[in-house]
């Protein structure tokens, strides 16, 4: 039976299924389908489930809530408890769905109509705000780093072209060098923070402190459920470091007194950022503490266990 969460998790870990979006939808979709697997102890079954949903990529907010939002099943019997799960699966799969569609719209107003882009890694929010500018003749062009070392941005500039956008992929360390022809930057995230920092794909920071250098407006696209409800409580956001042979071959690794370490993503300050564009409406990062209050509440899935219940989500 847990074949169907062990296959699932295996797929996270090693990015074959990839991008917060992507992910967040994918583990709501498998707790839904392991649900329907469960013919006996329930509540124990899916508990062990989230959890090996949960260990695949520690800095995933998205994950967490995915996870959270299913294990907030109600119900006395099993066969209630079963449906109540697979009805949140499915209202958090509609909510990914949903959400990209509203961004688009709200975030392509703030692009001024002839602007060239600059994106990083492959973020299915930031490209639902650069589809629907350019959809209103708002964007000329696209600059797209390529994200090493897992290569990201080739997939966005696949998704670029399939869309009739003009782009160009730059290597990562170009991202100064273009900015002076750059009018704004879109970005996605994996977690934003309570006080409003940005987590996300390694290199983003250094991209966030350019922009800010050269006065370009650095906007993130982030659908409410990557905001973290544990920040609330001061815990630190846990940056994934990943196998050091995905940026360096053997004969390096091999090297006597030769580190090489390799972490995913980076913080950037919500000093750095302009406007959070979500599916409720564009706010200042200051407003981050509110979303996660009012949006998400208090959701902390430990050991098995909803230590404090979160709100309803609307």
């Amino acid at each position: 039976m847990f074949w169907i969460v062990e296959e699932a998790a295996e797929k996270i870990r090693s990015m074959e299924i990839r991008g917060a979006a992507r992910i967040a939808r994918f583990a709501a979709e498998t707790l839904r389908n392991f649900a329907e697997s469960v013919d006996s102890e329930f509540d124990e079954k899916m508990k062990r489930a989230a959890e090996i949903l949960l260990n695949t990529r520690p800095t995933a907010v998205s994950l967490y809530n995915a996870v959270n939002y299913v294990m907030r099943y109600e119900g006395e019997s099993d066969e209630e408890k079963r449906r109540s799960a697979v009805k949140r699966g499915e209202e958090f799969i509609r909510w990914v769905e949903t959400a990209h569609e509203k961004i688009g719209e709200i975030g392509a107003r703030r692009i001024r109509k002839g602007s060239v882009v600059m994106t990083h890694c492959n973020s299915s929010a930031a490209l639902s705000v650069i589809k629907e500018a350019f959809r209103q003749g708002k964007i000329e062009e696209v600059f797209a780093t390529e994200s090493r070392p897992r290569l990201q941005g080739h997939l966005t500039v696949r998704e670029l072209s399939k869309a009739g956008i003009p782009a160009t992929l730059i290597v990562d360390s170009a991202a100064r060098y273009f900015m002076k022809e750059v009018d704004c930057i879109v970005v996605g995230a994996d977690t934003i923070t309570a006080n409003g920092a940005l987590v996300n794909k390694i290199g983003t920071s250094q991209i966030a402190l350019s922009a800010k250098e050269a006065k370009v407006p650095f906007m993130v696209a982030a659908e409410t459920y990557k905001f973290s409800p544990k920040t609330l409580f001061g815990e630190l956001v846990t940056i994934e470091e990943r196998e050091a042979s995905e940026v360096a071959p053997e004969e390096i690794l091999k090297l006597k007194g030769v580190n090489v370490r390799n972490p995913a993503f980076d913080v950037t300050p919500r000093d750095y950022i302009d406007v959070i564009i979500t599916e409720m409406g564009a706010i200042p990062p200051e407003m981050a503490y509110l979303v996660i209050k009012e949006r998400l509440g208090y959701a902390v899935f430990e050991e098995g266990e909803l230590k404090i219940s979160p709100k309803h989500f609307d």
